[in-house]
């Protein structure tokens, strides 16, 4: 039996129903639906959501993972401008976005990437954006064109240790992504970079 301080509440509230809305509205998804968060209901009546761009399917097939994994359909040239409109709409002064990763793309889904950050500014100028981002494949000119938007943070998830890749991670490379980290943090000397690791994977 679980304590009861580890207990997710049902997703509920004024503001659980005001932020599924407007997602609803202007077609966006977030990695908190996608990948099944428990905290849901917590996050979005606080008003705080991590927008999943590049659509909801994803090309890796990471295990711990509950975004769908499959074939993934064209990009939506719209979505960068819907999510700026959400943004706005939320009353966000920083925001969160994130994407499934799409090694079916050229450049990952960067292009994209740098546009929702450039929309977001547009649209509301004092809104502080931090990027998420996939490992595009290690291609330094996806990374560089993510950072020639100028986001305020850059993170990158490291996820699991070196040793369990292969098992957690297929199609990633741990090697990969530190060198990705360590190029965005080389290029952009004042921007804060930063990632995450999961425990509870027999690291």
């Amino acid at each position: 039996m679980r304590p009861h301080w580890i207990r997710a509440k049902f997703p509920a509230g004024k503001g659980f129903k005001e932020i599924r809305e407007i997602l609803q509205e202007h077609r966006l998804q977030t990695v908190c639906d996608a990948a099944l968060c428990p905290n849901i209901g917590e996050c979005y009546n606080q008003k705080t959501a991590t927008f999943l761009i590049l659509g909801g399917v994803c090309t890796r097939k990471c295990g711990y993972c509950a975004v769908t994994k499959g074939t993934a359909a064209a990009l939506d040239e719209e979505e960068p401008y819907r999510v700026a409109t959400a943004v706005r709409k939320m009353g966000l002064k920083y925001v969160v976005i994130t994407s499934v990763t799409r090694d079916d793309i050229s450049d990952g889904g960067a292009g994209i990437f740098a546009q929702t950050i450039r929309c977001v500014r547009d649209f509301v100028n004092d809104c502080k954006v931090e990027v998420l981002i996939p490992d595009f494949g290690g291609s330094v000119d996806a990374l560089c064109t993510v950072l020639d938007a100028r986001p305020d943070v850059l993170n990158h998830n490291i996820e699991t240790v070196r040793r369990l890749y292969p098992i957690v991670r297929p199609g990633a490379d741990y090697e990969r992504s530190l060198q990705l980290l360590r190029i965005a943090s080389e290029e952009r000397l004042l921007m804060p970079t930063k990632s995450g690791i999961m425990l509870g994977l027999g690291e």
